[in-house]
């Protein structure tokens, strides 16, 4: 049975690949947007602090170049270090360092490791990258 799946989905894994990548970029071009250029308008990005400023427009700028597949290894470790980083200076200084679920910071570790998927997969077939090799 397990190998039935795996012959049925197998030959999606590029397509899959590449739609996670575009959609986990897109997600965080949006924070990009939102903290650089209030938009929509959050309560908690109306004045950001300069570290904050920063990570927007890290997620601004790599977040697109994720959606496009544009140097998608490199982009996705600067990204999963980011990542790291809000949660350890944003969330873990909080208390309960070893349980996100107390300190809200599970999408930071999430995002660190799908990032860091990324940094070791690829951008998968529909990407820049992809395109370049192909040349």
């Amino acid at each position: 049975m397990d190998q039935m799946f795996s012959n049925i989905f197998s030959k999606w894994q590029p397509t899959a690949l590449s739609l996670f990548r575009f959609i986990t970029g897109l997600l965080l071009f949006q924070y990009g947007v939102a903290k650089i250029f209030k938009f929509p308008v959050l309560p908690y990005f109306a004045n950001v602090p300069p570290l904050i400023y920063t990570a927007g427009l890290l997620e601004l700028v790599l977040g697109a170049l994720l959606m496009i597949g544009l140097l998608t290894r490199p982009v996705a470790f600067i990204l999963a270090g980011e990542m790291a980083f809000a949660y350890f200076i944003g969330h873990a200084s909080q208390g309960f360092v070893l349980v996100p679920m107390l300190n809200r910071g599970e999408l930071a570790v999430l995002y660190c490791f799908v990032f860091l998927f990324f940094a070791a997969a690829g951008a998968g077939a529909w990407s820049v990258d992809a395109a370049r090799t192909r040349r």
